[in-house]
């Protein structure tokens, strides 16, 4: 077996274990993640009638992970670990 093609291997097992346990993690941690998106909420300002309301920067992050984007990746990545796992072993 080539050098190159035995890295090639071990590369697409390191992105699909990084592909599941980056999403399994998601998953796990959309609780707290939830209850920090709703703590900011509530510590947000209020609009009011009198003043305009002020322009408010928000950030490009996910209040919490989707569950359908977190498990299509899971499974991707799935797959892609048991193909490299038996590209290895063949």
């Amino acid at each position: 077996m080539n050098f190159y093609d035995e890295v090639l291997r071990e590369l697409l097992l390191a992105l699909g274990a990084a592909l599941v346990v980056g999403n399994l993690y998601a998953l796990a941690k959309r609780r707290s993640d939830r209850r920090g998106a709703e703590a900011a909420l509530a510590r947000a300002p209020r609009p009011s009638r009198y003043r305009p309301p002020a322009r408010v920067v928000q950030a490009l992050d996910l209040p919490t992970a989707p569950v359908g984007r977190s498990l299509a990746f899971l499974a991707i990545g799935l797959v892609i670990t048991v193909w490299a796992l038996a590209s290895l072993a063949a």
